[in-house]
């Protein structure tokens, strides 16, 4: 029996009935779309530059460098503090690095090595601010609703992927590449008035983790006998290094390939994002976690990326993107949700900076890959390898769902629940988030 329109939006969007997270949703609306433009714009300012899509791929392992080295740390940082003020420290923090860049982008001063200095300085920000960020939703919304929210969440990154590229395309060619940086740093006064407008009372933090010595390995360790965290981490790292390399291949693409302008790239982009908000929404509305559904949509990922790795005009890869787009918001919502409600709270924030870490953090190994690639081949061969790399993340996926349980598993209290839901079918391991009481191990 079909769910009425109604309730269909009331499934869809019922995290935003709480009054803090539809504060936060509207904040992140606009600052990410200016996120996005900024990203154009800085794509398409060192192409400009240099001409040279190794240069591009080295700028973006600069920006993703810190996530890689600094992540887990910022893990047990988001564990420790209070992860409100601490976004609003560094969301404004972010907001003048990118009034910095636009400045030097204005006045005719900026060079690739200034361009390179501010990548790494919003680096160390992403390494702190990410879990803090990712880990907050659940403060916000609580269990119920915590699928919803980072889909939905997943939905506003993709939305202004839609949007800000786009924009960020026009002004461009209109304004020129530093307004993009400027409207970007006024993007971040909308985040950080919504945060500090927030009902304090309201939210649901977990209790701190005190500092001690040891802690990161101890969230290493508890990560690895965890196996609705490790799998979808392992699936993550693939595909992050290879396939989530599009500021590195859609520039080059577009250009070389289509031979077109900014404008071109800003549309690749926001077919994607389109795409992706469509995929988010009916993700939203379906609520699925676990190891099943997240390979399903590393095939569906792979397969979109390889079609459109062959599309032999622009018209239809906008349509192809179009697809990429929706699996890839699908594989992260799916994963992201699962990590979050199969770890204990106390862990949380490192859970959560390991998959950061295997989203962005492995861009300085595949930026600069996937840029050589194509610079000694072509871009639809940098392209269609991040396709294959979704495709073996998901073998991968099966292989290690299908192990036989361990004994630090079922000590960790997941053992019953992959027996049951995964098995031979590789079944969805919907198993419920530990009680928020639940000690760290």
């Amino acid at each position: 029996m079909r769910s009425a329109p109604g309730e269909v939006a009331r499934r869809t969007f019922s995290s935003l009935k709480v009054p803090n997270y539809r504060l936060y949703f509207a904040g992140q609306s606009v600052s990410l779309a200016g996120t996005w433009m900024q990203a154009t714009a800085q794509s398409w300012l060192v192409l400009t530059l240099t001409r040279s899509s190794t240069d591009l791929g080295f700028v973006v392992a600069l920006q993703t460098l810190p996530v890689l080295i600094l992540g887990p740390y910022g893990g047990v940082v988001a564990d420790r503090v209070d992860k409100r003020r601490l976004m609003v420290a560094l969301q404004s923090a972010m907001g003048l690095q990118a009034l910095v860049l636009g400045l030097l982008t204005v006045v005719g001063a900026v060079s690739f090595v200034d361009i390179c200095v501010l990548a790494v300085v919003l680096g160390v920000n992403n390494a702190f601010e990410t879990p803090s960020r990712q880990a907050f939703v659940r403060e916000m919304v609580g269990k119920d609703e915590l699928r919803n929210a980072v889909t939905l969440n997943s939905v506003t990154v993709n939305a202004a992927r839609a949007v800000g590229p786009a924009i960020g395309g026009i002004l461009i060619a209109t304004a020129g590449v530093g307004a993009c940086f400027l409207v970007n740093a006024a993007s971040f006064v909308a985040v950080v008035a919504s945060l500090l407008a927030m009902d304090r009372a309201a939210l649901q933090p977990a209790p701190p983790a005190h500092r001690s010595a040891g802690q990161l390995r101890e969230g290493l360790r508890y990560v690895a006998r965890t196996r609705e965290i490790a799998v979808p981490l392992v699936m993550m790292t693939v595909v992050g290094t290879l396939a989530y390399e599009f500021q590195v291949s859609l520039p080059v693409l577009a250009k070389q390939t289509f031979h077109g302008g900014a404008v071109a790239y800003g549309f690749m982009t926001a077919a994607m994002g389109v795409g992706a908000v469509v995929g988010g929404l009916v993700t939203a509305a379906r609520g699925r976690t676990g190891l099943r559904p997240m390979i399903v949509a590393a095939v569906g990922f792979g397969v979109a990326i390889l079609l459109a790795a062959v599309a032999p005009v622009l018209a239809l890869a906008y349509v192809l993107l179009l697809a990429v787009g929706w699996a890839s918001v699908s594989f992260i919502a799916i994963g992201n949700s699962t990590i979050q409600l199969a770890a204990a709270p106390q862990m949380r924030g490192r859970a959560i900076a390991l998959w950061q870490v295997a989203f962005q953090g492995t861009t300085p190994i595949g930026g600069p890959l996937i840029g050589w690639i194509i610079a000694a081949s072509d871009p639809r061969v940098g392209l269609a390898v991040g396709g294959v790399s979704c495709l073996a993340a998901a073998a991968g996926g099966i292989a290690l769902a299908r192990r036989p349980v361990r004994a630090a598993e079922i000590a960790a209290g997941v053992g019953d629940e992959i027996a049951a839901g995964v098995g031979d079918e590789v079944g969805d391991v919907v198993a419920p988030a530990p009680p928020d009481a639940a000690p760290a191990t």
